[in-house]
């Protein structure tokens, strides 16, 4: 039953003081498409979370790195370069009052 254990470090001083959600919609609706994507996100270091998700977008990314000069250039340079992301939807978290992931 037990998947793991975790261990709980400061975002700030592990360089990741920065966070936000992202909502990417892709253009094609294809397993290879996806699966490329997904296997991009997995050598992304910034990317914390993907989740493949139903709705308007395809995915939703949790996604850290030290400020937003950082994040700027993982919009850019990663994201911005995936051949079928069609739209990219960022939320800035400027706080949190419960995070529940390692606890």
């Amino acid at each position: 039953m037990i998947r793991g254990y975790r261990a709980v470090t400061d975002p700030e001083r592990m360089g990741r003081g920065f966070a936000a959600y992202v909502m990417v919609g892709l253009s094609l609706h294809t397993k290879v498409a996806q699966e490329g994507f997904e296997r991009a996100m997995e050598t992304a270091p910034e990317v914390i979370e993907c989740h493949n998700i139903a709705g308007v977008f395809e995915y939703l990314l949790r996604v850290e790195c030290a400020d937003l000069t950082s994040y700027k250039r993982f919009h850019t340079e990663v994201l911005g370069t995936q051949t079928h992301v069609s739209a990219i939807n960022s939320y800035i978290v400027m706080g949190s009052s419960k995070d529940e992931r390692a606890a």
